[in-house]
């Protein structure tokens, strides 16, 4: 049996790393990105079945700064350039989340979690979602 492939796009090295040692220890296949470019490096390598995607980039210095790209910024371009299609995305951010709850909503997020969610809850909810999308294919 193939496992499934999570896409985790984050900025924070060690949330990064944490979530993806517990996905893979559930058996996942786990890529990771800590902006949208590198997102779209990692889409070079298969799509994913799942994408977990921080809300909150800083700008980016290093090739003058201006706008930050956000998650939802993000998201939208991975469906038109990344071609994902109707790949699940959940949303997540360690700020106060009730500013992005409709947002997401209406981006078409899969979910909605702050960062300070239970491990196993998030573990639960990715099952639960791919068993979902696995029943609708």
């Amino acid at each position: 049996m193939n496992s499934k492939k999570i896409l985790v796009v984050d900025d924070d090295p060690v949330f990064t790393k944490a979530t993806s040692m517990k996905l893979r220890s559930e058996g996942f296949d786990v890529l990771t990105a800590e902006d949208g470019s590198g997102a779209v490096s990692a889409l070079r390598q298969g799509k994913p079945d799942l994408i977990l995607l921080d809300v909150l980039f800083p700008p980016d210095v290093a090739h003058g700064g201006g706008v930050s790209w956000d998650g939802f910024l993000i998201m939208d371009w991975l469906r038109r350039m990344g071609n994902i299609g109707d790949t699940p995305v959940i949303l997540m951010t360690a700020a106060d989340p009730k500013p992005y709850l409709e947002r997401a909503r209406k981006a078409g997020a899969a979910g909605f979690f702050q960062k300070t969610i239970e491990p196993g809850e998030l573990t639960r909810f990715v099952h639960q979602l791919l068993a979902e999308s696995a029943a609708v294919a």
